[in-house]
């Protein structure tokens, strides 16, 4: 492996891009960067310019300004070797229900020159389909038939995979599979996985680190960890016995406090926690519990960009 290719180095560099569509500008000087082997999210509410910015990742769209480079090509110049380093599902797989998902992968590897019998049986592991794939499509559930559009898109071996709304319609079940799958391709092949997707709780759990964009511009890039561990501060909650009269203590204290079915909720280093219980056993108030809890993505989803809907 080169060290272009090391985990943790840039695989898609999306450098400056603009997409305008008459007067109007749809993307406005988007910049940012995918990491080998990372689970990369994808946010931003109803036309904030996901799909566009896909769409021209992918060739599906031409760029007005700036470039898109996927290991090391661009996508404007080299489109060709650019677009080999790509595997992507925009909208939904599709498929001959008609045949089996095993004829289905062989009828598309017929179209990459080097595939054969053996990269369809790694795939087929790669994504758990051994028991099912000599069925016909038309009795697969939606999962299934969304794994295999993964494998699908996984035959040539791309560093990066791109998924557009992968768990519109996937029940419970059906989305912690393809959790599941998505870390086992980075894991196990080195893969980075593009996600957009509208299920915040689901990125959250899904990715490594989300982008965040609205009207067409970047707001944010973040690690995971890093938004739900913001400035050293953890959401505590306090379970005490005279609510009005700890609020009060609180505030007297400085702290802003929240008060949530009967318990204090507060954003406290580790010195404040233990210094707040103190006060309050000091003034006589009992304390039942106090738990660690986190400020989720979508609530800082919804603190950067508002109340928009999202999708």
């Amino acid at each position: 492996m080169s060290a272009s290719q090391e985990v943790g180095t840039p695989i898609v560099n999306v450098d400056n891009i603009s997409k305008r569509i008459g007067s109007k500008t749809i993307i406005d000087k988007l910049s940012f960067e995918v990491p080998r082997g990372d689970v990369f999210g994808f946010l931003g509410p109803n036309g904030a310019g996901k799909t566009t910015t896909i769409r021209m990742m992918v060739g599906l769209m031409s760029i007005s300004e700036g470039d898109i480079r996927v290991g090391g090509y661009s996508i404007r110049t080299h489109f060709e070797q650019a677009i080999r380093h790509i595997g992507a599902i925009v909208e939904n797989p599709e498929m001959y229900k008609f045949l089996s998902g095993y004829k289905n992968l062989v009828h598309y590897a017929r179209m990459i020159p080097g595939i054969g019998e053996e990269r369809i049986g790694e795939v087929i592991d790669l994504v758990g389909m051994t028991n099912r794939i000599h069925d016909k499509v038309k009795t697969y559930s939606l999962g299934m038939r969304q794994r295999l559009g993964i494998a699908q898109a996984l035959l040539h071996k791309p560093s990066v995979l791109i998924l557009d709304e992968p768990t519109n319609g996937l029940d419970p079940a059906g989305i912690r599979e393809l959790r599941d799958h998505l870390r086992k391709l980075t894991r196990d092949e080195g893969i980075s996985v593009i996600v957009s997707s509208h299920l915040l709780a689901e990125m959250e759990l899904m990715c490594d680190r989300v982008a965040i964009i609205q009207n067409g511009k970047l707001v944010d890039v973040r690690l995971i960890k890093e938004y739900v561990q913001e400035d050293g501060k953890q959401r505590v909650v306090y379970e005490v016995d005279a609510i009005e009269q700890a609020v009060k203590l609180v505030s007297a204290q400085g702290y802003p406090v929240e008060v949530i079915d009967a318990e204090l909720v507060m954003d406290l280093d580790k010195q404040e926690i233990a210094l707040l219980n103190k006060r309050f056993v000091e003034a006589g108030i009992s304390v039942y519990g106090i738990r660690k809890t986190m400020k989720s993505l979508e609530d800082q989803f919804l603190e950067m960009t508002g109340s928009d809907p999202i999708a």
